[in-house]
């Protein structure tokens, strides 16, 4: 079989080479770019021959999977999987599996940073000191003591909860289903509207899809306190930005920390959110860190192992 990995991973050249090396000596043929391709064409061109298809987080749409002829497997470098037409790939049988697990850790450690961040006045700390200030009525809040909010007790929730819990939190949090090991730790669930009136700090954590498009509308951004801490490291489309941003500059609500919004950086210079007021805005990095891209190639690997073995891992269509 042709496998190719048609855009970097974020690891060393070592990396790739070291957990390609058995394909390679079991008779397939393995092709790897450094690079994104500059174009769709470019993209049809790098994917036309192959039988498996290795991708991260850039748009795999239908002309790429009409023009590979023989795909079989695509390999999503990715937990979240809407940047794939789904459709297309049903359509024609394609196998898709993703990388979920690989950024539990990562992004959950960003959402602790950026409670903390958005607490303690960092940007604007750090714009003080560069600019002759002192500390002087900077001021900032503990987490220890706060209600913190997950809206989303998933993989990447739950192990935020459990970091705001060490942190001396009072934790609640909205999903879809109760664990008990979230119970046993003393987080309550409780309905979107209670969760989002009644916490000190919410973290968003749901995937975007049909049924969480637009969920937090200016009505659910009405409901939060006006002191309260919102962020989101899932996905832009849940969120009305422009309300959000809105709520921001009208002092409806304290701070924002944002890692996602309604299209991939680089932003469009006139977008809401990068004007709005008490922000921390990053370029979709939450995933993001050396242990993490590393635990991901492993996974994206082995789910190519898996699949030519005939027993098929982490497939989510």
């Amino acid at each position: 079989m042709k496998i190719s990995l048609i855009e970097p991973l974020g690891v060393k050249a070592e990396v790739i080479e070291e957990l390609s090396a058995d394909l390679v000596k079991q008779g397939h043929e393995f092709v790897s770019y450094d690079t994104l391709a500059k174009s769709e064409e470019e993209q049809i061109e790098r994917v036309k021959d192959s039988d498996i298809v290795m991708i991260a987080n850039h748009p795999f749409r239908s002309a790429a999977i009409s023009a590979a002829a023989n795909l079989k497997m695509l390999d999503v470098a990715f937990t979240g999987i809407d940047h794939v037409d789904v459709q297309a790939c049903r359509e024609k049988g394609i196998t898709i599996c993703n990388a979920a697990g690989y950024s539990t850790q990562t992004v959950a450690e960003l959402i602790l940073a950026m409670a903390v961040g958005g607490l303690r006045n960092m940007v604007k700390a750090d714009s003080l000191t560069r600019n002759g200030g002192t500390s002087a009525g900077i001021g900032g809040r503990e987490i220890a003591g706060k209600t913190v909010g997950i809206i989303g007790l998933g993989a990447i929730g739950f192990r935020a909860a459990k970091l705001f819990l060490a942190f001396g939190a009072k934790v609640i949090a909205y999903n879809r289903s109760e664990k008990e090991e979230a119970r046993a730790l003393g987080i309550e669930y409780k309905s979107l509207d209670e969760v989002l009136s009644e916490s000190d700090i919410i973290s968003l954590n749901l995937p975007n899809n049909a049924e969480t498009k637009g969920l937090i509308s200016k009505e659910k951004i009405a409901l939060m306190k006006h002191d309260a801490l919102f962020i989101n490291c899932a996905r832009g489309p849940i969120v009305d930005n422009a309300a959000l941003a809105e709520a921001l500059n009208n002092d409806e609500l304290r701070f924002a920390c944002i890692d996602v919004y309604d299209m991939e950086p680089p932003i469009p210079a006139d977008y809401p959110l990068l004007h709005a007021k008490n922000t921390i805005l990053t370029p979709h990095q939450a995933f993001i860190s050396e242990e993490a891209m590393v635990r991901r190639a492993k996974i994206v690997f082995d789910n190519v192992y898996a699949y030519l073995d005939g027993n098929p891992i982490n497939v989510c269509r």
